[in-house]
């Protein structure tokens, strides 16, 4: 009979210890409420351009011209926090982009549509990247991978309800106010969310690790075929997740019920946020690539009842499904870019996988519009998206395992009472 007690067990991870270990509410609060303004610009620039007289087609053609914007320069914001760090990066990208959504307004006396899609453009292209900046700092804020397990999930989770809070918080005020009211709020919320992560000490001592090959130079290259197809698979993704907004529109305009266009991505959403609740309380076996990959196979399977072409109800309940499955995918591929990015670009990495899969979503929401009158091939364009993300894993598998290392932000110096991590 042995006389040596069996190890305890690892005490289980709540929500309550993640947010309760320091800086983690602050990070979090603050990067949702700095991206509110992703779910609020579009929304208030299109209020803006119609109260202004402009037609809904020059309004829709800057709120997509504004999301477009900021996707395309996420990579090279990435880039220039790599290299110099967040607060140089998120402040002045934060106030130039309030600057601009406050001077939108009064760009019609002006200067008229040239003035006004130049400015939309450039407030874009300024908006801070604070979703990749986030995700970089889990590691260095974080050093129990359980709770950094549990953070990415709740992180990743909550992203959806930026596109429930956002457009309803826009719409409240543009009804009791004006568009112009409304996107001051956007401006303001935007200035301060990002205030909060960059003057906060983690994000201020923030410096990703450098490669060890020479000093402070990175000198691997990011492009290697296991990032590549990675965030090529991720574009389908996002395809599935454009394309089922159209077909949310189609299915209000078939049944009269125009609640339907707004409903059913926040069901979708909703089903994301309770996934990842669900997700990041356990510690999970098996190595991330077969977590990624299983998770996009049930992503896949959620999308078949659709296929029934189910009444309204029936529909909204059954986006909920590969909604929950979304958050697992998005927090899988975000381990697995960490894995395999090299030191010193592991914030630009997340960057593209952002791009890669607001480029899918692009793609998805372009060719869904044009099969919009066509039932069965709109309801079958979210799992041909999936089923191409998942295709693609499959064939990419090997080159997703583990590369032997593990890249890690840094802080110039360790914070008060906590230790570096390792």
């Amino acid at each position: 009979m042995s006389l040596t007690a069996p190890p305890a067990p690892a005490p289980r991870i709540t929500y309550g210890a993640v947010l309760g270990s320091p800086y983690v509410a602050r990070l979090l609060g603050g990067t949702l409420t700095g991206r509110l303004p992703n779910g609020m610009a579009p929304v208030a620039i299109l209020l803006w351009a119609t109260a202004s007289g402009s037609s809904i087609a020059f309004g829709g053609l800057l709120s997509a011209l504004y999301g477009l914007a900021s996707a395309l320069a996420q990579p090279v914001k990435g880039r220039l926090m790599d290299r110099h760090g967040q607060g140089p990066v998120h402040l002045p990208a934060a106030m130039l982009n309030s600057a601009l959504l406050l001077a939108l307004p009064f760009s019609g006396p002006y200067g008229g549509p040239s003035l006004a899609t130049a400015l939309v453009v450039a407030g874009g292209l300024a908006a801070p990247p604070l979703e990749a900046g986030l995700r970089a700092l889990w590691p260095s804020v974080l050093p129990d991978p359980r709770l950094r397990h549990a953070a990415l999930a709740l992180d990743t989770g909550t992203q959806g309800l930026l596109y429930i809070v956002g457009p309803l918080l826009v719409a409240a005020l543009a009804s009791a106010y004006s568009p112009a009211i409304a996107l001051a709020v956007t401006a303001a919320l935007g200035l301060v969310g990002t205030a909060a992560v960059a003057l906060s000490p983690p994000s201020r001592r923030w410096r990703p690790e450098q490669s060890e090959d020479r000093g402070s130079a990175p000198v691997r290259r990011l492009a290697t075929p296991g990032v590549t197809l990675l965030f090529v698979s991720l574009t389908g993704i996002g395809f599935a997740i454009g394309a089922m907004n159209v077909w949310s529109v189609s299915m209000s305009e078939h049944y009269e019920q125009d609640m339907l266009a707004g409903i059913i991505p926040a069901a979708f959403s909703a089903g994301s946020f309770i996934g990842g609740l669900i997700y990041g309380r356990r510690t999970w076996s098996g190595t991330t690539t077969r977590r990624l990959i299983v998770a996009t196979a049930a992503f896949l399977g959620g999308w078949f009842p659709l296929f029934a072409l189910p009444a309204p109800y029936a529909a909204t309940a059954a986006v909920t499904v590969p909604g929950a499955f979304l958050t697992i995918v998005v927090a899988c591929a975000y381990l697995t870019t960490d894995a395999l990015a090299p030191a010193g670009r592991t914030t630009e990495a997340y960057a593209w996988l952002i791009l890669s899969i607001g480029a899918g979503q692009s793609a998805g929401t372009a060719l869904a519009g044009r099969l919009a009158e066509q039932p069965l091939a709109s309801t079958a364009l979210p799992a041909a998206g999936a089923a191409f993300t998942l295709t693609v894993l499959l064939a990419a598998r090997r080159s997703l395992g583990p590369s032997g290392h593990r890249q890690r932000g840094r802080h110039r110096r360790p914070l008060r009472g906590r230790h570096k991590t390792p």
